[in-house]
């Protein structure tokens, strides 16, 4: 067992293979440690998460190896859900997985239908479970290259997994069929059909299948209208923390700080959806009197006249809202006294741009209703920090790990050395960063899927670093050489294309070691 730093508050537990993840799991659930917030397991490791004001530091790695059960220890098994899952054998890999197992093709789908198949975690998209078995024939490759799509609905298997696309997604599984029983709905309660300890078993036929109920939208008078947009709008608030077990990453503002202040300056609660908008320009109408406060990046105008930054404003029935584009920075935050009327998903308003969970993104013409919430008494503007404008030079403070021992240590500090260029590429998933050196490995090891925290920066096979932001997935599978300290989460979710990046470390990659119990 390792421990390999991710951040003050995050590490990752590595082990020998998935059966001692999985009973690690299953003993920390039994004998909970205090302060930990989320335990998110993969193929070999458990990435845990605490809770503010308790770290992952020795003092935890200890407790971790106190609960560590004796080898050989198999799970126990408490009630078993077990699903029926209709596939129609068509995958354009089918053939191929035919040759890798030495079967024919009628004998690879008589094989996977007497398999049970067991979720061991959930990652990599909401509702996408990882499947496992113990017929040791499904350990498969991925396919050389990744397909840019791939349906919905589509079986796959790769590395001992089975698993279903919740979603049309690109991916570098192999297909051997598709199914139309629907993997994650939130007409469900939970959405996720295969969780955690679930079984399934597959049957060869067509299924029936009804469609996701749509979120109601709210029926309430009309509080704003979207004139036009140069980006899609979205609400944000603090996201949806402690999904993970059906492969929900959070989410939530890129800038929380800047978030947090629109809504105390209007005396809504800091954690009050408001509107991430993303540079600009902007152009809101208000279809009744309406208080409202920007903050971020951007500023604000009615009738050519500028409205305070980070300040209360209150518009009338009419009044036009232009929001500029930024000089500096990239996001801005429009919160609305008594809260915007939106319908929270899986306990947040969040929308997560890569997953599809949470409200649809604002276009021109959608209209926006008041909650009409308890509000307290509007607050003093509060400073603005400075943010960064294209041609800048941004230090971003790291933890180095969990994988920085993937890569020499003339390359990490290459890494730490080489200033990144911020591409137009970026997104709320992350950003796509570019040196003039790319970061190369010695060797072509292929790192099992595994958590990953929000400020990960994944190094893929074209050597130019993805630094993650809130969108991100919850697994991946290419080493993460180092983490943003969650203080500089804000900052990063500011920084436009065009400016450059530097990372800095206060200590080299050294993995924990566990404090011995008193």
């Amino acid at each position: 067992m390792r421990f390999l730093p991710v951040g003050p508050r995050t590490v990752l537990v590595e082990l020998a293979d998935l059966d001692q993840t999985l009973a690690l799991f299953d003993a920390l659930l039994a004998d909970p440690i205090e302060g930990v917030a989320e335990i998110v397991p993969a193929a070999r490791t458990l990435m845990i998460r605490m809770s503010p004001g308790f770290a992952a530091d020795a003092v935890l790695a200890g407790q971790v190896v106190a609960r560590q059960p004796a080898p050989g220890t198999r799970r126990e098994e408490g009630p078993i859900e077990t699903v029926e899952i209709p596939v129609i054998y068509s995958g354009e890999d089918l053939d191929d997985v035919a040759r890798l197992m030495a079967l024919t093709v009628p004998e690879v789908i008589a094989a996977h239908q007497a398999t049970t198949w067991q979720v061991a975690f959930c990652g990599f998209a909401p509702g996408f479970a990882y499947m496992t078995c113990d017929d040791p024939r499904f350990d498969l490759p991925r396919r050389p290259a990744p397909r840019t799509k791939i349906p919905a609905g589509s079986v796959a298997l790769a590395g001992r997994f089975c698993g279903i696309y919740p979603q049309e997604t690109p991916g570098g599984w192999q297909l051997i069929g598709t199914t139309k029983v629907p993997m994650w709905d939130l007409s469900r309660d939970p959405p996720a059909l295969l969780r955690p300890g679930v079984r399934a078993r597959f049957v060869e036929g067509a299924a029936d299948f009804h469609r996701s109920a749509a979120i109601p939208a709210p029926v309430t008078e009309p509080a704003l209208t979207v004139l036009s947009s140069a980006f899609p709008i979205v609400f944000q608030d603090d996201g949806r923390p402690g999904q993970g077990g059906q492969g929900v990453s959070a989410s939530g503002a890129l800038d929380m700080g800047a978030l947090h202040r629109a809504n105390r300056a209007v005396g809504n609660p800091s954690n009050t959806p408001a509107l991430e908008i993303t540079l600009g320009p902007v152009r809101l109408r208000a279809d009744q009197p309406v208080t409202l406060a920007l903050t971020g990046a951007a500023s604000a105008s009615v009738a050519g006249i500028p409205q305070p930054q980070g300040a209360a404003f209150a518009l009338d029935a009419g009044d036009e809202l232009t929001i500029l584009p930024p000089e500096t920075g990239m996001r801005s935050y429009l919160a609305l006294r008594g809260g915007f009327d939106i319908a929270p998903v899986l306990g947040s308003a969040a929308t997560d741009t890569l997953a599809f969970v949470g409200p649809d993104p604002l276009k021109p013409g959608a209209v926006l209703g008041c909650a009409n919430r308890p509000a307290t008494s509007v607050a003093e503007p509060q400073d603005q920090p400075a943010l960064p404008k294209a041609g800048d030079l941004v230090t971003l403070p790291v933890t180095l790990g969990p994988r920085t021992d993937w890569f020499t240590p003339q390359m990490v500090q290459h890494f730490l050395t080489q200033e990144w260029l911020v591409t137009p590429q970026s997104s709320r998933v992350g950003i796509r960063l570019e040196g003039a050196q790319p970061m190369t490995r010695e060797d072509a090891l292929e790192l099992p899927s595994e958590g990953t925290e929000t400020g990960a920066i994944q190094i893929p096979h074209s050597g130019q670093p993805v630094l993650f932001l809130a969108d991100h997935p919850l697994t991946g599978g290419y080493p993460v050489i180092a983490t943003l300290l969650p203080q500089a989460l804000d900052l990063a979710g500011q920084i436009p294309p065009g400016a450059r990046i530097r990372f800095t470390a206060a200590q080299d990659f050294v993995p924990i070691t566990p404090a011995r119990s008193a």
